[in-house]
């Protein structure tokens, strides 16, 4: 599995990458494995501000639905249009093409409460 070393992680399965004052986030190589195949992600939180740990959507997979939970406080400024068409893709490159929200970031303190790489290879027993 796959954990880019420059990525925040939570225990929910989130990751966030930061640029400046907007995170990317989407969901991990991990979580995905543990979904199986992706069928269809739903977000329809744009344009609001979503607290930590508050779902801002949710992704169906073959046999099950699993709500996503945001990583950090924010204001969700795009959604990733292309896994409308290409649900796969966060099966595929969960941390490139995969990827499901930006967001602006509120509250930079809460950056640090997010788990590093080796932290999350931890949890996971990875």
């Amino acid at each position: 599995m796959n954990f880019p070393s420059d990525l925040k992680y939570t225990k929910d399965h989130e990751w966030v990458r930061v640029e400046g004052n907007v995170a990317t986030i989407g969901i991990t190589d991990f979580a995905q494995k543990e979904l199986g195949d992706i069928v269809y992600v739903d977000v329809t939180t744009l344009d609001e501000t979503v607290a930590k740990e508050e779902i801002f959507g949710s992704v169906e997979a073959v046999k099950t639905v699993s709500d996503l939970f945001m990583p950090i406080t924010g204001k969700v400024l795009e959604i990733n249009k292309d896994i409308d068409a290409a649900p796969e893709s966060v099966n595929t490159d969960p941390y490139g093409k995969g990827w499901m929200i930006k967001i602006s970031i509120d509250n930079e303190a809460e950056l640090a409460e997010l788990l590093s790489a080796d932290a999350y290879k931890t949890l996971i027993g990875a």
